[in-house]
């Protein structure tokens, strides 16, 4: 183990992290990419019989982290089959072209919405500059690498993959966005949600419980859409919920129940701040305002100082989404 690391003490939610690896029961892991900053962004690795299968990659800089899990596992390129895409927003899927170059038997499954912009990646690649800024997208994103038409599978909703025998189902759940699928694998008990099922860092873990927040980015949220992804995985009633944002959440019908809640709130509070001067900063005000009350409720005993860290960030992407939204409605 790495220096700082060993085995974090919340069992529900955390697993045992070895250097940058949390290893979960049927053949799960969750592989840090190294996005932005440590337990922020995931790739799960799944393993079965010798047999490999990334669901997203993080960043195209994150290709180095996956080659390095593979290898911590006795597992060269040569042993992954897929990689499973829930999405193709940029800290999801810029990496499976650069990632794919690296596996020589691997295939890459996408919605059909997505499967253009792995091809060609340039309209993905600007929309992305536009949210983050220039000067930030080579550091965060690197270069983002196409991926060959011929690698490519399109999923449709219903469709079912399988690695090594172990079947896994693909379901399209539009909201976060319209290109968006979670994988349901009934094998683990478990399905991986990307950003449909929200976003639940492990720093907000209190006794075992998680504390989520939608992911309302830029620029396809619609949330009764998002409404009804999130009720259909919660009627699978998985013991687990895998999120890139980040790795396993358990309890999953209270969780459930607190995003939908937050979806209505996020929609009610994006009307009463839909116009007048400074909206996207009142709208960033209330939200925060809403979540911290929820960390109370939660028993998060952390100061504002430290709820900011975590949360800032997404608040103001999940501002930018919920103002687009209400923009597209005038």
């Amino acid at each position: 183990m790495s220096a700082g690391q060993g085995i974090d003490p919340r069992p529900a939610q955390a697993g045992l992290v070895v250097s940058g690896v949390t290893e979960y029961p049927h053949g799960i892991h969750a592989v840090d990419t190294h996005y932005v900053r440590p337990r922020l962004d995931a790739s799960h690795l799944v393993v079965e019989r010798g047999r490999a299968a990334f669901v997203d990659t993080g960043t195209a800089l994150a290709v180095p982290h996956l080659l390095a899990a593979l290898e911590s596992l006795g597992l060269g390129p040569e042993a992954v089959d897929w990689i499973w895409l829930t999405h193709v927003h940029l800290d999801h899927a810029g990496g499976a072209g650069a990632l794919l170059e690296q596996l020589p038997n691997a295939r890459v499954a996408v919605h059909p919405r997505g499967a253009p912009h792995l091809v060609d990646p340039e309209r993905l690649v600007a929309a992305t500059r536009l949210v983050y800024g220039e000067a930030a997208f080579a550091s965060l994103y690197g270069t983002v690498r196409p991926v060959p038409a011929a690698r490519l599978v399109v999923t449709e909703d219903g469709d079912r993959l399988a690695l090594a025998g172990r079947e896994v189902t693909f379901l399209h759940t539009p909201g976060h966005a319209l290109h968006h699928q979670a994988l349901h694998d009934p094998a683990a008990d478990a399905v991986f949600a990307g950003d449909t099922f929200g976003v639940s860092y492990r720093e907000l873990d209190v006794g075992g419980r998680a504390f989520i927040l939608p992911a309302t980015t830029p620029s396809q949220f619609d949330p009764e859409q998002l409404k009804a992804s999130v009720a259909r995985i919660a009627a699978l009633a998985p013991g687990a919920v895998f999120l890139t944002h980040y790795a396993r959440v358990t309890g999953i019908a209270r969780l459930a129940a607190e995003l939908t809640a937050a979806i209505d709130r996020y929609a009610a509070l994006t009307r009463e701040h839909a116009t007048g001067p400074d909206r996207a900063a009142r709208l960033a005000a209330s939200v925060y305002e809403f979540h911290s009350a929820g960390l109370d409720r939660h028993g998060y005993p952390a100061d504002a100082a430290a709820r900011h860290r975590l949360l800032d960030d997404d608040i103001a992407l999940n501002v930018q989404g919920l103002l687009s939204w209400i923009d597209r409605r005038r």
